[in-house]
């Protein structure tokens, strides 16, 4: 569960697994405030606390002082484990002498670990789990579509200690840019960075163009190859790949790109007089769709894979989901109006691939058969019901 103060406690939808594992997900999504109420009884080490962080990156081997020089049978919990990517050895080292000693391991980055060599140690002993912003159905009664298109998912936005929303959320990119690139030295140039993350937003919900990126903010094609890889390894952003297989006709090569948090896109994109309010929503509502379907995927049991479908004619799906037991397309319209028109763009997937099944999610209120294998379904209800325990989209 989690709760703060004047609102109702939310349960989140991450699942504990047995033995040690790494936890990621972008700052602010709840990764502490889930473990505090899972393990209310562990050893815990945060090391967003300066001294706690300089003594544990200076001297490593002090970790079994803080845990216990003879411990077992207990759980650890070390928050921002990037920050001192060097405890990794240490770490492996008690998971093998002690049995019963479980690490649980925070991180709202994966770059400075990817360079350890330790976190390869431990790939074996201690598997990765992600935690996303709120899911509609985990906010239950307070998700109200509109908002989530405004503010986003994040809960450190939709429920701040302090403030309003609008004012956590100005700040949330303050945050990472301060205390995650900057004190970590990843980036030099903080104004070209900053210039990049507009230029890019952009680009959410779009197919991907390098070089015309690279072109606006006047950055080499080199450094801003560098900026994308950090933004997804900081969780920021993602990119969604084309759906090819058993391919039919000519499809693009490029991928979408998209921010993690609709809130987090909307506050990053410029915005002026010639800026189209439909055209922004509509950004926001793909957004919104595709970080649900991520964290629904994250939290299943066995996920699936997603993908977009477009062809070099510009016939376009915007996501695919593929797994063992799901084959679906998906298309999403800012609009609470759909027609057989609307199903154009899906027809033309599943008549390449008959074994999916086609949804045009909009904002209307009715479910309708647009056509005898496209239906379409209100997107608000589609997102409050999209939990790893419903099947609809693996159902025949």
């Amino acid at each position: 569960m989690m709760y703060i103060e004047g609102m109702t406690p939310k349960k989140r939808l991450m699942k504990d697994v047995p033995g040690s594992y790494f936890l990621f997900g972008p700052r602010g999504t709840g990764k502490t405030t889930w473990l505090d109420e899972r393990f209310p009884n562990a050893v815990r080490i945060s090391l967003l606390d300066s001294a706690i962080r300089r003594e544990l990156r200076a001297f490593p081997e002090r970790l079994k002082n803080y845990i216990g020089l003879h411990a077992r049978d207990v759980t650890v919990v070390i928050d921002e484990i990037q920050r001192a990517p060097g405890l990794l050895d240490v770490i492996h080292e008690l998971m093998d002498q002690r049995n019963g000693l479980r690490f649980i391991m925070t991180g709202s980055s994966a770059r400075k670990l990817k360079r350890n060599a330790s976190a390869d140690l431990l790939a074996g002993r201690a598997i990765k789990r992600l935690c996303h912003p709120f899911l509609a159905v985990e906010m239950g009664a307070d998700f109200r579509l509109e908002d989530a298109l405004q503010l986003g998912m994040v809960p450190l936005v939709r429920y701040p200690e302090s403030g309003s929303s609008q004012e956590v959320l100005k700040s949330y990119l303050d945050l990472y840019l301060e205390e995650e690139i900057a004190m970590e030295g990843i980036i030099r140039n903080l104004d070209s960075f900053a210039r990049f993350l507009q230029v890019a937003s952009f680009s959410h919900g779009s197919v991907l163009s390098v070089s015309t990126i690279a072109r606006e903010a006047s950055i080499k094609r080199s450094t801003l190859d560098a900026y994308f890889d950090i933004l997804e390894e900081m969780m920021i952003a993602s990119r969604l790949p084309v759906f090819n297989r058993r391919a039919k006709r000519q499809l693009i090569g490029h991928d979408k790109f998209y921010f993690f948090d609709t809130g987090v896109f909307r506050t990053l994109r410029p915005k002026g007089p010639l800026d189209n309010p439909h055209e922004l929503d509509g950004a926001c509502l793909e957004g919104l769709v595709y970080q649900h379907l991520r964290a629904w995927n994250d939290y299943l049991d066995e996920p699936n894979e997603l993908f977009f479908w477009r062809t070099k004619n510009g016939v376009e799906v915007d996501f695919v989901v593929y797994g063992a037991e799901t084959f679906v397309a998906l298309e999403v319209k800012n609009s609470s109006y759909a027609d057989k028109k609307d199903a154009s763009s899906l027809e033309a997937f599943l008549s390449d691939y008959p074994e999916a099944r086609g949804f045009l999610l909009y904002r209307g209120e009715r479910r309708m058969q647009l056509t005898s294998h496209v239906t379409a379904l209100p997107v608000e209800a589609f997102l409050k019901e999209l939990t790893p325990e419903n099947r609809a989209l693996a159902e025949e």
